[in-house]
This record gives structure tokens, sequence and C-alpha cells, in this order.
């Protein structure tokens, strides 16, 4: 059992760091910043995944009420402004919003990280606020609804379903639908592939992530991520172009810490 949860451990940081080098590669390397399309095509990818993952008999899906999915449409909702926010956030920042978003939880009254990168980008900065809303009213929202009779990978399906939707219909608002033509490694082979592998790797995510959840506590859950996180800001410095200076360096130490508190209560508590 130890050797199994082991594995889905490292599975889950595989995904992760995979997915987020990819991602970031598309989104900052490639800018390619049309993220209603991005992430239609990543909700699409892993929404049809999922739904023949049910046909295989490999994930259980509940044919649920349809007050619970409905009870369940605002956390839908809260899921498209987290993936919308985080990708606008990823194309804008060098810095992972993930790290960002710990570190302004911890320095939100002084204001330190963003005054302190030299690669300061408010727009960005601005969906990483949005995105951590999100992410906060998303929790809050699902650990408020745990009666609810909508497992994970049910939760996770409607997620999908309603993303894609929604984010179809924006395609054309936003303007990325007609704007993408412009894009000039529309017809790369390596924007193709790129593309590709992250519509797959936040399919194997999700699905690893589900998995972690089930099979360990909540205190371990959470030092795998953190584990993840660490691993991945570490990589994303060496892997892409990011000006360190030392105030950046504390926010991230301090950020880290935050984040190691975070696991230690998740631990204790368990």
């Amino acid at each position: 059992m130890c050797m199994r949860r082991c594995l889905v451990g490292l599975t889950f940081c595989t995904c992760y760091l995979a997915s987020y080098v990819t991602n970031k590669y598309v989104l900052s390397v490639l800018k390619f910043t049309y993220p209603t399309l991005f992430q239609g095509w990543q909700t699409l990818i892993g929404g049809l995944l999922l739904h023949v993952s049910w046909k295989l008999g490999w994930a259980e899906i509940n044919s649920s009420l349809r007050s619970d999915v409905l009870t369940w449409l605002p956390a839908s909702v809260l899921f498209v402004g987290i993936i919308y926010a985080g990708s606008r956030a990823l194309s804008r920042l060098k810095i992972s919003p993930a790290k960002i978003c710990s570190a302004l939880f911890l320095l939100a009254a002084a204001g330190c990280l963003p005054f302190n990168d030299s690669q300061f980008d408010p727009d960005g900065y601005f969906w990483a606020v949005i995105h951590l809303f999100c992410v906060g009213a998303y929790r809050i929202l699902q650990k408020s609804q745990k009666s609810n009779a909508l497992s994970d990978i049910d939760q996770q399906y409607l997620n999908y379903i309603f993303s894609v939707v929604l984010l179809a219909f924006a395609s054309h608002p936003t303007g990325d639908l007609f704007s993408v033509l412009d894009f000039p490694f529309l017809y790369f082979y390596r924007f193709h592939g790129s593309c590709c592998a992250s519509g797959f790797l936040g399919f194997f995510l999700m699905f690893s992530t589900v998995k972690l959840k089930s099979l360990m506590t909540p205190g371990q859950c959470a030092a795998w991520i953190f584990f993840a996180k660490v691993i991945t800001a570490g990589l994303s410095i060496l892997l892409f172009d990011v000006i360190l200076t030392s105030a950046t360096v504390g926010c991230f130490l301090l950020g880290g810490l935050g984040e190691a508190l975070l696991v230690f209560s998740e631990r204790k508590g368990a």
C-alpha cells in the first residue's frame, strides 16, 4: 500500500511539473494569448478523455439528480474563472502564479512581491489575484457542499462540460476567435504538439489528483502538493527567463514557508 501511495504521489508530481512547463511554453514562450481557446481546448480534451474512461469502466460517473447539478453550477463558474485567470497570469508573468499566490497571501499587507519583481507586469498580477480569489471561493464552496451526492469525478466532469460551453461562447466577444488567425505559429508542428500535450497532461493531472486525495490523508496530500510546487518552481527558474533579485528570492522563501506551515497544520489536524 505504501509503494502504491508513493507511485501515485510521484505520478502526480510528474504530471504537475509537465503540465505547468507545457502550458508555460505555449502561453509565455510561443505567446498563444487566447485563453478562451486554449482553456476551451484543454477542457474539451479532458471531458472527452473522462467520458471515454467512464465508458471503458476506468472511472465512475454517477447519474446525478438535476438538483445536485444545479447546486454545483456556481462552483463550475468559479472553475472557469480559475483556469481563465490562471492562463492570463501564466502568459504574462515570468514567475509561477502558484508561488505568487502563496507569497501574496502572506505579504498582502506589505505588498512586497509586486514592488520587488524586476519583471513587474500589472496585468499579470491582476489576473493572479483573480485566480487566487476564484481558487479560494471554489474551495470554500466545495467544502460547504460535502453533503452533495457528487463525487470528485462527477464535479470535474460537470466542470469540463460547463467550461467548454462557456468558453466557446466567450471566444467571440473576447476577440480570441478571429485574433487567433494572426498567431504566427498557428501552422507549426511544435505548437500543435504542445497543445495536444497540454490537453492530455491536464487530464492526467486531474486524474492523479483525484487518486491522490482518495488514497491519502489531507496532510499527506498537502505534502505531495507542496513537493510538486517546490520542484516546479525550482525548475521553472532554470527553464524560463526569470530575473531574480534578493527581495524576490525572499518573497519566494516566505511563500514556501507559508506552504510548509499549511502542510504542517494539515498533518497536525489529521
